[in-house]
């Protein structure tokens, strides 16, 4: 079987990425991010969208269809706006717009955006959550970067109003989901699977960041990536558990040409990454300005006890800190991408205590973009992570199912009133950042 590098070179040619004459790995124009505007910090929330399948590829879950947005559009981006948020983190269902190489079905795409746009909402475009076409297969094509770049392209196009994007949602999550713990998607439970579901899919954000940077060279790049981290009760580390903790990093380090740690290295290697994919891996970044999504919920951290037994460390270490271990290995603005609570007697604590750690890892000097209370509604089955479709309500939304809004909705609109004014930057206010590199404007 051919590898995903040779497809994407039958393709694109022989360059380090697709793209190069507009920049190439890493290349932009010299711009840089506003950050004089008052308010222009991005309170954000997100419309849950995942779309994996599971049992064997014969369901397919698709939370839109399930939390009935695909009716209620139109009520939902209005409930966005009725909030006083600016911002969104919105999906296009891959999996229903591609139909084929070169085919598209535009309709509902174009009926939500269009919606968008009249309210005047900035969408961060999630363009792969979890799920890929049927025509597709799954991570394992090692075709899969070749018809993503194709569809973020298409879609760069229709909507060239869009700088924001999220190519691909939770690379590291889907990877470990769909081919080493056997939920989704592919469901295998194998080293060697995860390692190409990593390179498939890490590759197709690289090669689709490459198209929209071709039609939107000024493009920011929301990376949204899950923050986890295992805390191992035992007087002596294990090996597993030790490479676990350094894997989290590994689709980041992939993403953005980090050096990788040399015992991940070695994993990856003896699990079938070549020397000559590791080495296009490492050529550079991919094109547009980066910002590092970290998702956290307090599921994220785990105890595992001496016995093995398992129980969650929900803020032993908390978003701040580790934000602090990603900002400090990547150096890149950040963004809270995600954040929620299954139980709605403990949302509005969280989400306040979520927002004193943005405000304090600000105060450290970490540039912090934005914040996202994930989803706006309600979702479904994330408490089995949708192995199964029981079809069970998670009160973790800022509205229900039946667009009633929650407490945590009411807390989330007085945060926003009370810090909507705050610039990416603090103090910010003082400059204006021009289209131009080296020019600065002091205002008077």
């Amino acid at each position: 079987m051919k590898s995903f590098l040779t497809h994407i070179k039958e393709k694109f040619g022989d360059g380090n990425y697709e793209g190069d004459q507009f920049g190439g790995a890493g290349g932009h124009d010299g711009s840089g991010l506003p950050t004089g505007a008052p308010g222009n910090f991005m309170f954000a929330t997100g419309i849950e969208c995942s779309y994996p399948t599971i049992a064997n590829g014969t369901i397919r879950r698709d939370l839109l269809a399930e939390t009935d947005h695909y009716n209620r559009y139109k009520e939902d981006l209005g409930l966005v706006k009725e909030l006083g948020l600016k911002v969104l983190r919105y999906n296009l269902p891959y999996y229903l717009i591609h139909k084929g190489p070169g085919q598209f079905d535009w309709e509902f795409a174009d009926l939500a955006m269009a919606e968008i746009k009249r309210l005047g909402i900035t969408p961060i475009l999630d363009l792969m959550h979890f799920g890929v076409p049927d025509w597709v297969g799954n991570f394992q094509n090692p075709e899969l970067p070749v018809h993503f770049a194709e569809y973020c392209g298409a879609v760069a196009q229709r909507y060239p109003w869009v700088r924001f994007y999220t190519p691909v949602n939770e690379i590291y999550v889907t990877a470990r989901a769909s081919a080493k713990d056997g939920i989704w998607n592919e469901q295998l439970k194998d080293d060697r699977a995860f390692i190409t579901a990593m390179k498939h899919i890490t590759a197709a954000s690289i090669m689709g960041t490459q198209q929209i940077a071709r039609y939107r060279p000024d493009c920011i790049i929301v990376q949204s990536e899950s923050a986890e981290y295992i805390h191992e009760m035992r007087a002596v580390e294990s090996p597993e558990i030790r490479l676990q903790n350094k894997l989290r990093f590994l689709s980041l380090d992939l993403l953005y040409a980090h050096t990788i740690d040399a015992e991940v290295l070695l994993y990856c290697m003896d699990n079938g990454m070549s020397r000559e994919e590791l080495k296009w891996f490492m050529a550079g970044e991919p094109p547009g300005y980066q910002i590092m999504g970290n998702d956290y919920y307090g599921r994220n951290e785990k105890i595992i006890k001496p016995n093995g037994d398992w129980c969650e460390a929900e803020d032993v270490l908390g978003w701040y800190t580790m934000t602090k271990q990603y900002y400090e290995r990547y150096r890149k603005p950040v963004m809270h991408t995600e954040t929620n609570t299954f139980n709605p007697k403990d949302a509005e604590c969280w989400l306040w205590k979520q927002w004193v750690n943005v405000q304090r890892i600000r105060q450290d000097g970490v540039p912090v973009v934005g914040f996202t209370w994930y989803s706006l509604l309600d979702q479904v089955d994330w408490d089995i992570s949708l192995r199964e479709k029981r079809l069970k309500v998670n009160a973790c939304g800022l509205y229900d199912l039946d667009r009633k809004i929650r407490p945590v909705g009411e807390s989330y609109r007085m945060m926003i009133e009370e810090f909507g004014q705050i610039t990416i930057v603090p103090h910010a206010e003082m400059f204006e950042f021009t289209s131009r590199p080296a020019t600065l404007k002091v205002e008077k």
